[in-house]
């Protein structure tokens, strides 16, 4: 059985598949993770980390579909999203959450500009990064 959604935007109705929305978001948790590796790998910490919770995020939104049957909300907050999508993580997962959540707001308001942790610790969100991904991709 194919679920479809109807999309209301500037007027305009169309409908989309489910699955697709779901594989859009999945898919761009992926590729972002190649970027998020690129980044750390050249010394780009900030940025890698900015894309480390777009990854996060983006895995969360193709749960937010599956579970709501909607479009996913225009929202960057995981904790939020992982509501709606009704995900439960343990608690060292939860706390990742959180300190993912201080690096995508780097990316978006000019002001805020949060500490750069060391390589290593860099590295290690990145495996935290890419176990979480793993985990919620089996999920869906």
């Amino acid at each position: 059985m194919i679920l479809l959604i109807t999309i209301f935007a500037h007027n305009q109705n169309f409908t989309m598949n489910i699955d697709t929305q779901i594989n859009y978001w999945k898919q761009g948790a992926i590729d972002d993770l190649v970027t998020a590796k690129i980044l750390i790998n050249e010394e780009r910490l900030l940025h890698g980390l900015f894309f480390c919770h777009l990854v996060i995020e983006k895995i969360i939104k193709a749960h937010v579909v599956k579970s709501t049957n909607e479009i996913a909300p225009k929202s960057h907050n995981l904790i939020y999203l992982s509501d709606k999508a009704t995900l439960q993580f343990n608690n060292e997962d939860e706390i990742f959450l959180g300190i993912l959540m201080k690096y995508q707001l780097q990316g978006r308001y000019p002001n805020y500009n949060p500490n750069t942790p060391i390589k290593s610790i860099v590295n290690d969100y990145l495996n935290q990064t890419i176990n979480l991904l793993k985990w919620l991709e089996e999920k869906l």
